[in-house]
């Protein structure tokens, strides 16, 4: 896991944001992905913890499952591009593919050096942590640590945006909710039909209003901080701006944009499968862009 910190697709999230435009409202919101995505393997590994002891009770800890799902939790997110969301969204209206940041964190696990530092743990598996970054949802109890209802990443981006932004909405007892955790089965299906039943984290009865306030302090970030009006406007004109862009370069007219031929956003551009390409993306890549192209996109638009 050391190796894959030192790597450079997980280095390059050092220059990805948590919360992209956010800064504009919170000066304090300047985290980043690479401090979330350690925070994350941190709960991880709490979590994990507390899931061995109650499973070798039972003689049915499977270590196995448990790295790659240690795994998984580190490398979560090196798939974001900058402003993440917002650029999924230009994504979308110019037909890129590889739109979701899963599905890219799923491609750099198995084709990059990521690879390579996971290859050296055991034939597979770095396959199968990309795989169960790619499941839409959990398949065991193992994946739950990973993502679920109650998974390391909202523990860790709940605390750590809360704490970023200054905001008192929303603050968790940590601690309690950890203390806790049991594993009980859930049914799973559609609508009101149940078509089977899957093994994940259940919170005790003591530990009652504490999920509430989870549950309830969940919501409350949405508006007050990942929804704010002025965050929200500053996605909508990245995302116009850098749609005009895109569109310019992939037009060949990139000579309208301000931008030479070989910067990162152009090679991105003309082939967004590159993994090199990608790797060379960051916050910082767009906000350089902008004294070159930000008049000639004003007398376009």
């Amino acid at each position: 896991m050391w190796k894959v910190v030192q790597s450079r697709p997980f280095q390059r999230l050092r220059r990805v944001k948590q919360l992209g435009f956010s800064e504009l409202v919170y000066p304090g919101a300047t985290h980043t992905r690479f401090s979330h995505s350690l925070g994350v393997f941190h709960v991880a590994r709490a979590l994990m913890r507390n899931l061995e002891k109650q499973l070798r009770r039972e003689d049915r800890y499977d270590e196995g499952r448990a790295k790659v799902a240690l795994a998984a939790a580190l490398v979560h997110d090196v798939g974001h591009r900058p402003f993440s969301h917002s650029f999924e969204t230009v994504g979308k209206r110019v037909k890129l593919s590889n739109l979701n940041h899963e599905t890219i964190s799923a491609k750099l696990i198995r084709e990059s050096e990521i690879n390579e530092c996971l290859s050296a743990i055991g034939g597979g598996f770095s396959n199968d942590a990309a795989n169960l970054i790619a499941a839409e949802s959990p398949t065991d109890i193992y994946s739950s640590v990973v993502s679920s209802q109650f998974d390391a990443d909202r523990l860790d981006y709940m605390r750590r945006d809360r704490l970023m932004t200054g905001t008192q909405h929303s603050e968790i007892d940590f601690t309690w909710l950890m203390a806790n955790l049991k594993i009980g089965k859930v049914s799973t299906g559609v609508d009101d039909v149940v078509v089977g039943e899957i093994e994940t984290l259940v919170l005790g009865s003591k530990a009652r209003f504490a999920a509430e306030t989870y549950v309830l302090g969940l919501f409350q970030l949405y508006p007050t901080v990942y929804f704010h009006k002025a965050t929200r406007s500053a996605e909508k004109i990245f995302t116009e701006l850098f749609l005009r862009v895109i569109s310019l370069i992939r037009e060949s007219s990139i000579g309208a944009t301000g931008l030479p031929q070989d910067h990162p956003i152009a090679k991105f551009a003309r082939d967004p499968e590159a993994i090199e390409n990608f790797l060379n993306l960051g916050d910082a890549t767009v906000w350089g862009a902008l004294l070159g192209f930000k008049f000639q996109v004003q007398r376009l638009v």
